[in-house]
């Protein structure tokens, strides 16, 4: 605070993750009136206190060009929140405001509420993990008509229930700018979707869209498959934990080959089966853009990769592929050997392969013989599931063979294989630099 004075043309602090700054704020905000350009404040994990709070309303009327402010994982903020809000004036330049995991209450989700109509400019809202506010959601969705350039909406794990999600649906009618919304982890808002997504369709700039274990229902699906394929400039898609989306007689993931922007589809524990795995695979043709496939705990995978071949053929973007707990088998890492042999995959630097005990010995030394053709792999993920253990084969002398050919890789998953002491030494050995991390513990 001291070196402020001297720091006339400051646009930028963060205190974050000092947890000696909570009760001593005030220390600071006297002080910000030497910095009155300050655009970023960062106070993240600061434990700050209803002192420090009140502390920061009064600075508000100093640093009017404040463009950002980051208060996330503060808990004594929680039904504290009007104490701040009721200092912002008429105007206010805020354009990002955090509050992750602030305990927030009903009662500070009014706050933030009655504040929405003073800051115009609000590009960025995030009240993630929050359970809580989703009590005001119905207020504070009211009021998002007063942020049309709302660009980022973060409503993770926030308590979300049938009606607000009804009051956020209308407002989303206002947000023509909305690049990326979260609504995950909210799951008693499954089955409200079928009476709340009308507007979700609106967002013609909706690039992100989180809906990660909601608790969708079959009717939730059908509207869903709907609004989704409309939204023509979403990048990315998370569909995670909703065991409708495959059990679901929409077709959904057909559907997707309308969205030929899509670089991340994210959709592990869906409950797929062979039939919505070849719609996926068929609309996955169209998907030129497409970067990261999870298809992870998707059991009906094992076995049906090849139904996947001609996507990944024209997969030249992929980076990421997530394949844990397929019940993979030897056939299908010898396609993905096969495949990178035939001059395809070539961008792949993550591969998670974990918890795929049904795969054989013959499986993994087929695939450890043409590890070596992935150039670009960073990540590898080989790991059992935490309740096996069982000893490495005779692919391990491939499988060293091979790591040294890739010069990228920073990341070897390796737990539950059963080294001995031989192998952990020679492990140890190719990582002598300790430039890597290599897991292994069983």
């Amino acid at each position: 605070a001291s070196l402020l004075p001297f720091l006339p043309e400051l646009e930028e602090i963060s205190l974050s993750w000092n947890g000696c700054v909570g009760g001593t704020l005030k220390a600071l905000t006297v002080h910000l009136h030497h910095v009155n350009l300050l655009k970023v404040l960062r106070l993240n994990s600061c434990r700050l206190t209803a002192e420090d709070v009140i502390s920061l309303g009064e600075a508000f009327e100093i640093v009017s060009q404040l463009e950002e402010l980051d208060l996330s994982w503060n808990s004594n903020i929680g039904g504290k929140l009007s104490l701040l809000t009721k200092k912002l004036q008429k105007g206010c330049k805020l354009k990002c405001l955090k509050m992750t995991d602030c305990n927030l209450t009903a009662k500070d989700g009014e706050s933030l509420a009655e504040i929405l109509n003073v800051i115009p400019n609000l590009e960025v809202l995030d009240l993630s993990i929050n359970k809580n506010i989703g009590c005001s959601m119905k207020v504070i969705a009211q009021d998002l008509k007063n942020v049309p350039g709302l660009k980022e909406l973060n409503l993770h794990m926030c308590g979300l229930k049938q009606d607000s999600l009804q009051g956020l649906d209308t407002a989303l009618q206002h947000l023509a700018e909305l690049r990326k919304l979260d609504i995950s982890c909210n799951r008693e808002i499954g089955g409200g979707f079928k009476d709340s997504a009308a507007h979700l369709a609106s967002l013609k700039n909706l690039e992100v869209l989180d809906l990660h274990q909601c608790c969708v229902t079959e009717e939730d699906m059908t509207v869903l498959s709907q609004v989704i394929p409309l939204l023509s400039s979403l990048q990315d898609l998370n569909l995670s934990s909703n065991k409708n989306v495959g059990l679901s007689p929409d077709p959904l993931l057909g559907r997707l080959r309308f969205l030929p922007k899509l670089r991340s589809v994210t959709i592990s524990n869906c409950g797929l089966g062979e039939e919505s795995l070849s719609s996926l695979a068929e609309a996955a043709l169209h998907l030129p853009e497409l970067e990261i496939l999870d298809l992870s705990w998707n059991k009906c995978v094992g076995g049906n990769l090849k139904l996947l071949l001609g996507a990944l053929k024209l997969a030249t973007e992929i980076q990421v592929l997530r394949l844990s707990s397929c019940n993979l088998v030897a056939e299908d890492l010898a396609l993905l050997t096969s495949l990178r042999q035939d001059g395809h995959l070539t961008r792949l630097q993550k591969l998670d392969l974990s918890y795929n005990n049904s795969i054989s010995e013959e499986g993994w030394a087929v695939f450890c013989q043409g590890l070596g053709m992935f150039k670009e792999l960073s990540e590898l993920d080989m790991s059992l599931r935490p309740s096996s253990c069982r000893d490495c084969g005779p692919w391990f002398r491939e499988l060293l063979a091979t790591l040294t050919q890739l010069p990228a890789l920073a990341e070897l998953g390796m737990q539950r294989w059963a080294l001995s002491e031989s192998q952990r030494k020679q492990m140890e050995g190719f990582n002598q630099d300790n430039k890597r991390n290599i897991r292994f513990d069983c």
